[in-house]
């Protein structure tokens, strides 16, 4: 038994319809690998790009840990657990501005200032028929939590450290001089300020690059007095805070005083009031600080942290 097959004729024009359907996908596709190739080459030279400015800043990083100013360090004997190690040390430096007629009290001990708290009225004897109350209330200060911190270092600054002990006016002066003479590698000097917390000193260029290449040179001898004196200059790195967290904390042994009246002087009052609160027999005891403000006064209180008494072991 025999099957026919019998041949189906296309016309050429047909034909012809069906190859540029087939050009057209092949160009469709052709373009979309195009495009994509395209955007894998935007985007790896994106990464790449990153990387590289994340090496430079990381350098940096290496660079400034590496110069920073020198500090003495002795090892007294004393140890502690690895688990207590704070990974960051902050001081607190908090200004507390004072409402008019009140005033601030820490005690010695935290017990004190909790039973002058939980009292909270206070009847003061302020001599012959002369009596206030006074209200006793906790202090609240907004503390950081959380404190997170780019740096990068400045074009125009530098750290100078190692420096000898003398008239900071005169410090000031020899190491202006110094290093804006271009002989020593300097430049126009925009300002020049001392540090009294580090005892350095910052100074500042108005080019950019000066800085840089007297960091790289590190130790440079200057004549103070016609003693010459080796100080190490170090880059000045810039702080910006990107993320800030805080909390409420109460003052364990600081009291606020308020509703004190305008009726002595100032000095007088304060005597009153500290010779009060020192007494057994009114629920005080040793004070540590103590600060008034009175009615159409304005005081700004100053809070930092409590120096720990050290532990025998």
């Amino acid at each position: 038994m025999y099957q026919k097959v019998t041949d189906v004729a296309v016309s050429p024009q047909k034909r012809y319809s069906v190859i540029l359907e087939e050009q057209k996908d092949l160009q469709l596709f052709i373009k979309e690998r195009q495009e994509m190739t395209q955007k894998f080459k935007q985007r790896t030279e994106k990464v790449t790009e990153g990387l590289r400015k994340d090496q430079i800043a990381f350098e940096e990083q290496i660079t400034v840990f590496s110069k920073m100013p020198e500090k003495n360090f002795v090892f007294t004997g004393k140890t502690g657990k690895a688990e207590d190690v704070e990974e960051f040390e902050m001081k607190p430096h908090i200004r507390y501005p004072m409402e008019e007629g009140t005033a601030l009290i820490t005690f010695e001990e935290e017990d004190v200032a909790t039973n002058i708290l939980e009292k909270k009225r206070h009847k003061v004897d302020l001599g012959g028929e002369c009596r206030i109350i006074v209200e006793a209330q906790p202090v609240h200060l907004l503390m950081p939590s959380l404190v997170e911190i780019d740096t990068d270092i400045c074009p125009h600054r530098i750290l100078v450290s190692n420096l000898p002990n003398m008239d900071t006016e005169m410090l000031l002066s020899k190491l202006e001089i110094h290093f804006s003479k271009s002989k020593h590698g300097g430049g126009e000097v925009e300002s020049c300020d001392f540090l009294p917390d580090s005892g350095t000193v910052v100074i500042a260029f108005v080019m950019e690059n000066i800085a840089e290449h007297l960091a790289v040179q590190e130790h440079h001898k200057i004549d103070f007095n016609k003693n010459k004196h080796t100080v190490r200059v170090t880059p000045f790195v810039n702080g910006k805070i990107t993320n800030l967290k805080t909390r409420t904390s109460m003052c364990p042994r600081t009291v606020l005083l308020t509703g004190i009246p305008d009726v002595m002087d100032w000095e007088t009052m304060q005597d009153m009031l500290e010779i009060h609160f020192q007494k057994n027999g009114n629920d005080g005891g040793e004070i540590e600080a103590f600060l008034y403000n009175p009615l159409g006064q304005q005081t700004l209180a100053l809070f930092g942290s409590a120096t720990p008494e050290p532990e025998e072991e």
